[in-house]
């Protein structure tokens, strides 16, 4: 017999028995929905949470920090991070880049305002990776530009009064981007130059009182994108061209040490800079792993947020192993109707299997006609579930955006964190194969059966 012949009988088959079919498809109908609803949902808060990562920082860079024993301070028991340093790293595998990080604090005035910054050296690759908002990324390295993060402005006090924005919650009066913005870098000098009590002593021991240091104006190359109110990796520190930074402190500190840099045993100042950390970027995240490794077997200390990312993963593969494991139990209720239908089926038809039989119809498609129909099942439960699956999730995730809004979380008109229930097109083919599979399953014993009855029995059978 044909396969078409089979599958032409099995669909009349069901056919005759519309409602008992109809009882059966609907308990697959509710065991593919549900877990492909379950399973959606793990999904969703797993990648929402690589994305809430990735936001705010990059997942295939690597931040390296300084190793070794520290002991008494001296620089050969350290295991600093030089230009040197970070050409050794650029020949590990797999990596495309480094960028050293300077970090030093300077006095940002403006009018009556003024901050306390916190001023990050880094490279053209690393500037490269801000959004920028308004003007540009400082990419001279000669002259000295700023970038400011879009949180920056709320750091500004009045120097007057000492409100801010964290005292009455109002954006400072201050304009980095139209007006001069004068940078001090010398903050010890200036906070001794300004402290009363410092200049009464100095006047008590014949010393000569600390001058204020000088005031440089540095140009604004750019903001970075945002509003003050809204959150990320690059919000909160201004930004410059490293090699900028470090011809700026050699002119102004000359040959005494830099703040922040380590000395020699004689305490004077080193020939060469030395980084507060480094950015390691990877080709890769699939190789962020072994990067991060090689660099620590070096000596030093590294972190990626692909760490955050792993353990994410973990977690969230034990919960969708949970919600899929919720919805397989009414999939599996399901197989259980299925082949209940099937053994009914058989009991209802055991002359007409004994007919066949005795014309000499194969053991085979006997079996196999109790096969498709379960499949039919199987496949009309599972086509009809993945579009109810559909629904629900569009149902989850307009209630979680509501939820979103009502909370504060996003405004009205802004793009929303992203669905919490997503189906991809492997869960829709894995799905609807499952339960070919288990209507299959469910129907293979009854057709084994079927296949037992004896003919002469069956056809007497009323």
């Amino acid at each position: 017999m044909k396969f078409s012949d089979l599958l032409r009988l099995s669909i009349n088959n069901l056919k005759r028995r519309k409602l008992r079919t109809f009882l059966t498809v609907l308990g697959v109908i509710i065991g593919t929905a549900s877990i492909v609803v379950m399973v959606s949902l793990g999904i969703g808060q797993a990648e929402l949470q690589t994305e809430s990562i990735e936001s705010y920082a990059s997942l295939t860079t690597i931040d390296v920090w300084q190793g070794g024993m520290f002991g008494d301070g001296s620089s050969e028991e350290q295991k600093y991070i030089t230009d040197e340093v970070l050409e050794s790293f650029e020949h590990i595998p797999h990596v495309t880049g480094t960028s050293p990080v300077l970090r030093t604090n300077v006095i940002a005035k403006q009018g009556v305002y003024e901050a306390n910054l916190q001023l990050m050296g880094v490279s053209r690759e690393y500037l490269e990776q801000i959004d920028v908002g308004e003007g540009s990324i400082p990419l001279d390295e000669k002259n000295l530009e700023f970038l400011y993060g879009n949180s920056v402005i709320r750091d500004f006090s009045n120097s007057k009064t000492g409100e801010g924005y964290y005292t009455n919650y109002e954006d400072p009066d201050v304009d980095l981007m139209g007006k001069p913005v004068f940078i001090i870098f010398d903050t010890s000098a200036y906070y001794q130059s300004q402290a009363p009590q410092s200049q009464d002593m100095s006047q008590d021991s014949g010393q000569p009182k600390v001058k204020p240091p000088k005031k440089y104006i540095v140009p604004t190359a750019g903001l970075v994108k945002g509003s003050p109110d809204d959150w990320g990796q690059y919000s909160y520190s201004t930004y410059c061209n490293v090699e900028a930074l470090k011809s700026k402190l050699k002119s102004i500190y000359r040959k005494e040490p830099i703040p922040g840099q380590p000395t020699d045993k004689k305490g004077k100042a080193l020939n060469y800079f030395v980084y507060d950390n480094a950015a390691v970027y990877v080709d890769d995240m699939d190789n962020v792993k072994s990067v991060q490794d090689a660099i620590a077997a070096m000596g030093y200390q590294a972190n990626s947020n692909m760490e955050w990312v792993e353990q994410n993963k973990k977690t969230m593969q034990i919960q969708q192993a949970v919600l899929g494991g919720i919805g397989a139990v009414s999939l599996l209720v399901a197989a259980i109707g299925i082949a209940n239908t099937m053994m009914m089926s058989i009991y209802e038809r055991t002359k007409e299997i004994g007919v066949m039989k005795v014309l000499g119809c194969d053991m085979g498609n006997i079996r196999d006609m109790f096969l498709i129909e379960s499949g039919c099942i199987g496949l009309m439960g599972g086509t009809a579930g993945i579009g109810i699956s559909y629904g629900v999730s569009f149902i989850i995730n307009k209630l979680y955006i509501r939820n979103q809004m009502m909370n504060g979380y996003i405004m009205p008109g802004m793009d929303g964190p992203g669905n919490i229930s997503r189906i991809p097109l492997w869960l829709i083919l894995t799905a609807l194969v499952f339960a070919v599979i288990i209507g299959m399953l469910a129907g293979f014993f009854p057709s084994r059966r079927a296949m037992k009855l004896s003919p002469l029995s069956a056809i007497r059978n009323e």
